[in-house]
């Protein structure tokens, strides 16, 4: 291993770096740099060159021109073990540089801002630092491409260990990660500027683009997947936000149906304002319900189905106190997915130390995506929320205040239900939920069959049409006065006639919630 004799620094994302260049310092590195990078190690007492001084060219054109030059890309990219390369540098001057400590402009940010012009995105593309990072990685044998200040402690630690040289196998996951980094940059920018119309400013995006690119990074490698004899690992997409951003607070490692779950429960939870509690199991609430605090939502959701919350996964949209944490104790949960727990919340299910609890930073999936062989399914985010508008009054009896809002409880429940989905509930608690079923009048059925409470009196929700009227007739045999769907089936009048026949209400919608 030979060791790293000089470095150019340039870096957009300052963080940790005065630091690690002390340290590059101390083990005799020579240092060279550009702009503000220079000025903030000069002003830190840190000696290095200009650009400049190693091309003997000044930077110009605004420093759209500093790096692309011979004396940098041939320090960075010449072959130490190829004698022919060694004498063209040689011959021409060109001292070696073993190190390439670049991140590049923030792009991506300025495309964030409201109002960000055409010629504010075109001056924050990087030319310059590209175009090391990749001469860099290309030649990884020799130098070694530091494009994180994550990894500066890391380095400096094995350089100090080892009297200044990085290992072959550090240097090619550096490059690898550089290699990494540059495609996400051009991704950023492609994806950005395909909003840019004719007048040259950017809109908002427009349909689904014709090139789909993705960019997540690893968070975690799971146990396994759905089942032991599948690998799987959970990635980000460096937004921050949403169940890949959280934060695990107490509990055993999340495991890959976990976070399903988890999913599932967070989605669910979001519908509301007013405190409630979901409780999922295989990604279908088997109980969710409202109430004035978080502790009686969480009982009322409980009372739905006791039995097939044992072992759950719970979403909530408040912080969980201590008087819900409280209650939550008595029941075995695997995961508990909430904005924050607070102190006694915390202390409440420490003698829980199996029990996961999830911190979800706020945020919500734009797009819905599924692999398919040889490509990928890509959709909106089901968002959709009913206006009064929207609600449709199909039966000789109007449903009334009570199960209206009965109705509309359960439409925002339905909607997180596999389909085909029945729902009955009451104001503000599920009572029997249906899933999965191929046919809707066995989700009829077995949403009946399922209710813990008394049926009589409360609504049902379909997520999608009634094909027959044989539906209609298994919700009135329960005990159920009205029913929300969407409508749209050839056979709506016969199903609107059932209705009647039976002395229920029923409102159409107009919009339907599949969920496969």
């Amino acid at each position: 291993m030979s060791k790293i004799k000089r470095a150019i620094l340039s870096v957009t994302d300052k963080s940790g770096l005065v630091d690690f260049a002390r340290k590059l310092t101390q083990l005799g590195v020579e240092l060279v740099s550009t702009g503000g990078t220079a000025k903030l190690l000069r002003d830190s007492g840190i000696a290095v060159k200009d650009i400049s001084e190693l091309t003997g060219f000044p930077e110009m054109l605004d420093g759209r021109v500093k790096t692309l030059h011979p004396k940098v890309h041939g320090g960075i990219l010449h072959r130490r073990d190829d004698s022919s390369h060694r004498a063209a540098v040689a011959e021409h001057g060109i001292p070696a540089i073993d190190m390439v400590v670049v991140n590049l402009y923030a792009f991506e940010k300025t495309a964030a801002k409201p109002g960000a012009h055409f010629e504010e995105l075109i001056e924050n593309i990087d030319i310059g630092g590209p175009s090391m990072i990749r001469s860099a990685a290309k030649n990884f044998q020799d130098v070694a491409v530091v494009t994180s200040p994550a990894d500066y402690a890391a380095i400096a630690e094995e350089l100090a260990r080892s009297g200044g040289a990085l290992s072959h196998e550090t240097k090619w996951r550096l490059a690898q990660k550089a290699f990494a980094t540059t495609a996400a940059y051009d991704s950023a920018i492609a994806s950005t500027l395909e909003r840019v119309g004719g007048d040259f400013e950017l809109h908002a995006p427009e349909g689904f683009p014709n090139n789909l690119r993705l960019s997540f990074q690893k968070v975690m490698d799971l146990r396994y997947g759905e089942n032991p004899h599948q690998k799987a690992a959970m990635y980000a997409d460096g937004s921050g936000a949403g169940v890949a951003n959280a934060r695990q607070v107490q509990g055993k490692e999340l495991s890959y149906n976990n976070i399903v779950d988890l999913q599932a429960a967070w989605d669910l939870a979001q519908e509301f304002d007013e405190p409630v509690c979901a409780i999922i199991k295989h990604t279908n609430p088997c109980g969710t319900a409202t109430g004035k605090t978080l502790a009686e939502a969480y009982l009322r959701a409980l009372e739905c189905d006791p039995v097939s919350a044992f072992g759950g996964v719970i979403g909530v949209n408040r912080a969980v106190d201590a008087l819900a944490a409280s209650e939550m104790t008595k029941l075995f949960l695997e995961v508990i997915a909430a904005p924050a727990f607070d102190d006694g919340a915390k202390a409440a299910f420490a003698a829980k130390k199996n029990l996961r609890l999830v911190e979800v930073p706020a945020g919500q999936q734009d797009w819905v995506l599924k692999n398919i062989s040889g490509g990928m399914l890509v959709q909106d985010s089901d968002l959709h929320k009913l206006a009064e508008a929207d609600l449709k009054v199909v039966t000789r009896r109007p449903p009334t205040p009570e199960e209206k809002r009965a109705l509309l409880f359960a439409w925002r429940v339905c909607k997180h239900v596999k389909s085909n989905a029945i729902l009955y509930a009451r104001d503000g608690q599920t009572v029997g939920v249906g899933a999965g079923q191929m046919s809707r009048v066995d989700s009829c059925k077995l949403g009946a069959m399922k209710a813990q409470l008394p049926l009589k009196g409360t609504v049902a929700a379909s997520d999608a049409f009634f094909p027959f009227p044989d539906g209609v007739e298994e919700i009135a045999k329960a005990g159920a006065t009205a029913i929300i769907q969407p409508g749209g089936s050839v056979r709506d009048q016969e199903v609107i006639e059932a209705a009647d026949r039976l002395g229920l209400a029923m409102i159409f919608t107009g919009v339907r919630h599949f969920r496969h």
